[in-house]
């Protein structure tokens, strides 16, 4: 494997806003991805790499050059071209007589190679054979994961995981009803079979104050086929899902909410001597002169008897 990660020291002052630039932050923003054309793609899956292309703009980027390599067999190529265009994230087609129309998806952390997971694209519908209107590239999708499975088998767990970062763009706080406009359906079965497929959503008119939802679906529409696998060791994973401490949120001790949201706090005091502690002087609190004379005979009493 190639050396890439090299100590640069910058010598101008571009150079290092260029460096500061690719330094990890605290908080990234959406992950760049690549396609790449691998060892005899065919004319299915250049056409699939392109919509799913379509789906990632703008933060993505299509190389048309064809690389006569083989990701699972040396990855080197692809880290390279990752460290060179700042993606975490690379797609791969190619089509051999084995594995026809083949994909792989994959993502990288510290510039080397995390997840590896290959797809045969078994039935394909372009984009383009859908006649009807698209949405706008950059929309933040909804993505929807149907079935079980996604959660009982090891490797879709980490497809589903892969889905997420491809598609997941940047982090809201809020939703907006009229800002959904576009979903993306996974649903894997038993089998190993995905299937993906593209919506636009409607909003119509209903008569009430919640709108009427339909789906009309505008491509691409894939069906796949889990093959070859290359996962991350769990704890390479935990390292790399690892959340920096200036983002994690700061506890506050001894501070919590009851069930109506009101905010209740715990002080924690020594302990008080409560007969001499000083309170207000008054004159209605002060000792008459028998209830003085009364104490000192009761002082005297008990020296006397602690002598006797």
């Amino acid at each position: 494997m190639a050396v890439i990660q090299r100590i640069k020291k910058p010598t101008t002052r571009k150079g290092k806003k260029v460096l500061l630039s690719k330094e990890p932050k605290p908080v990234e923003g959406p992950k760049q991805c690549i396609f790449l054309q691998g060892r005899n793609p065919s004319d299915k899956t250049r056409k699939l790499l392109k919509d799913v292309y379509e789906l990632k703009k703008p933060d993505a980027a299509f190389l048309s050059r064809k690389n006569d390599f083989v990701p699972f067999e040396d990855a080197s190529l692809i880290e390279k071209m990752c460290y060179k265009k700042e993606a975490a994230l690379f797609g791969v087609g190619s089509h051999s007589k084995k594995r026809p129309h083949n994909i792989i998806l994959g993502r990288t952390f510290n510039y080397g190679i995390l997840d590896m997971i290959e797809l045969g694209a078994d039935k394909f519908k372009a984009m383009s054979e859908f006649h009807n209107m698209k949405v706008l590239a950059g929309l933040k999708p909804c993505l929807i994961f149907n079935g079980p499975a996604w959660d009982l088998n090891q490797d879709l767990k980490r497809l589903k995981s892969l889905f997420i970062d491809f598609f997941h763009r940047e982090k809201v706080e809020s939703i907006r009803l009229q800002g959904l406009e576009h979903a993306l359906s996974f649903t894997a079965t038993e089998n190993g079979s995905i299937y993906f497929r593209s919506y636009r959503i409607l909003l119509k008119k209903s008569g009430q104050r919640t709108p009427r939802v339909e789906l009309e679906e505008i491509g691409p529409s894939i069906d796949f086929k889990l093959r070859r696998t290359k996962l991350a060791s769990d704890d390479l994973y935990k390292e790399s899902c690892k959340i920096p401490r200036e983002v994690k949120p700061l506890t506050k001790k001894n501070i919590s909410k009851d069930a109506f949201g009101t905010k209740l706090g715990r002080i924690h005091i020594g302990k008080q001597d409560i007969p001499r502690l000083q309170t207000r002087k008054m004159k209605g609190l002060k000792k008459t002169p028998e209830e003085k004379k009364l104490m000192l005979r009761k002082k005297k009493l008990a020296r006397k008897q602690a002598t006797a």
